[in-house]
């Protein structure tokens, strides 16, 4: 049987659209919406994971359900924002903001992710658009210009360093990924002090706060700059999980070997990547960044593999104790010394 591109896309299609449903039901009507929608991003996922499916690659491009997800971003964020100035009960604003914070750090922050690798203009400026909307937009520059060149070696702010805990990264990788991608616009703007990218990114996260300051006052605001901070510590946490400690070696000259296999933290759960776009499937998007998400392939000989769920080993990330414990003792066995054949592909 032939499979339409849409029907392969149906897990995609469910993990994602499904809580934006819940989140905006809860955004108009508060109550169990709200708990349903937080226990959709997190419990069910959770429980889902456990039952062993196998994703294959598909060839099914899935664009348009990037765009719309790029859309909805915007719709759930402005009903999000407009319910902090509605009397609902406060527990309900508080689930409001946990939920969008998840949706909008795991999948929404995935999708724009994938819209920034895009050539085309019109998905590039939506993705770029979201992340500017949760005062995020130097991530634009951040993550293709600096992470995709460097990641693995120091030079990444983006790269946590084996022994980092966690809370020693966030403010290392905010500040230093702002920087450095402001450093790199400004090399390829003949360098301009205030390139143009930064302005956009600045210029978009003062009018989400004045459009939030226009949906519901003080608390619009208050709502924005909460989901915003919850939206990027999961963005991070991705960040942190996907490359601790691991290393692209180095030769006595200086010269760093390619990106590889090895140099990524992958996962193989099937909902949880179906949630974040194959964002688990990370190896091989460094390898060959503008490639499809549905088309993203898993090698578990060649790639590291997390020993849980990307959204339960973020959870343990934030524990340094029990991440050191569990990941210092992996993240060596992928290590290996530079010799000149590291560099025969080249």
């Amino acid at each position: 049987m032939i499979l339409t591109p849409m029907f392969r896309l149906m897990p995609y299609i469910v993990a994602t659209l499904v809580p934006a449903a819940l989140l905006a039901a809860a955004s108009v009507w508060g109550g169990i919406w709200a708990l349903a929608a937080v226990l959709t991003i997190t419990v069910v996922v959770f429980f889902l994971d456990k039952v062993t499916v196998e994703m294959t690659p598909s060839d099914a491009d899935g664009h348009r359900l990037s765009e719309a997800l790029g859309i909805v971003h915007f719709v759930l964020l402005a009903l999000a924002i407009w319910s902090m100035g509605q009397p609902m009960a406060l527990i309900d604003k508080v689930l409001i903001i946990i939920g969008c914070g998840l949706w909008f750090g795991q999948i929404s922050n995935s999708n724009a992710h994938e819209l920034i690798h895009r050539n085309a203009r019109w998905p590039f400026r939506l993705g770029a658009a979201c992340y500017a909307s949760l005062l995020f937009g130097h991530h634009t520059s951040a993550h293709r210009l600096v992470h995709h060149v460097y990641a693995a070696t120091d030079r990444d702010p983006a790269s946590a360093r084996l022994g980092e805990g966690f809370w020693r990264y966030v403010p290392r990788t905010w500040l230093g990924s702002f920087r450095a991608g402001l450093r790199a616009e400004r090399r390829r703007r003949d360098g301009a002090f205030w390139p143009t990218p930064y302005r956009w990114y600045v210029g978009g996260a003062v009018a989400s706060l004045a459009c939030a300051a226009g949906l519901a006052g003080w608390r619009g605001v208050a709502g924005l700059v909460a989901i915003a901070a919850y939206a990027q510590l999961q963005l991070m946490l991705s960040d942190y999980v996907q490359h601790y400690g691991l290393r692209r070696a180095t030769t006595s000259d200086g010269r760093v070997e390619p990106m590889g296999p090895q140099h990524s933290w992958n996962t193989p759960h099937w909902y949880s990547s179906a949630m974040m776009l194959n964002a688990p499937r990370h190896s091989e998007h460094h390898m060959h960044p503008a490639k499809p998400f549905p088309a993203l392939e898993l090698d578990r000989a060649t790639m590291p593999m997390l020993p849980r769920p990307l959204p339960v080993m973020a959870v343990l990330a934030l524990v340094p104790p029990v991440w050191r414990h569990l990941m210092d003792r992996r993240a060596l066995r992928w290590q290996k010394p530079a010799t000149d054949a590291t560099f025969a592909a080249e």
